[in-house]
């Protein structure tokens, strides 16, 4: 597996703890504020959750190029497989 696609994962479950705990409790996320509100937590988790499906697209894309790359490799190694044969009869 890709290690953005694996990463991707992590910060989409990421995103999803930080909204549900933060809709629960929005001063375990927001540390910093008296009293923080849900809209900036809700925010932060949409955020968090666009990096990871754009982590995840990149990671899809270059494991199509690695095994496109990898299907190219194995054509020029097997030169015969792409050449049809002609019918004689």
């Amino acid at each position: 597996m890709n290690t953005l696609i694996y990463y991707s994962f992590n910060v989409l479950i990421l995103s999803i703890i930080v909204l549900i705990v933060g809709m629960i409790k929005p001063k375990w996320i927001l540390l910093w504020m008296e009293k923080p509100g849900r809209l900036p937590i809700a925010m932060i988790a949409g955020v968090l959750f666009m990096i990871g499906a754009v982590m995840y697209g990149e990671g899809n894309k270059q494991l199509q190029a690695e095994k496109a790359q990898q299907s190219k490799q194995e054509a020029i190694q097997k030169p015969g497989s792409e050449v049809p044969v002609p019918d004689l009869h």
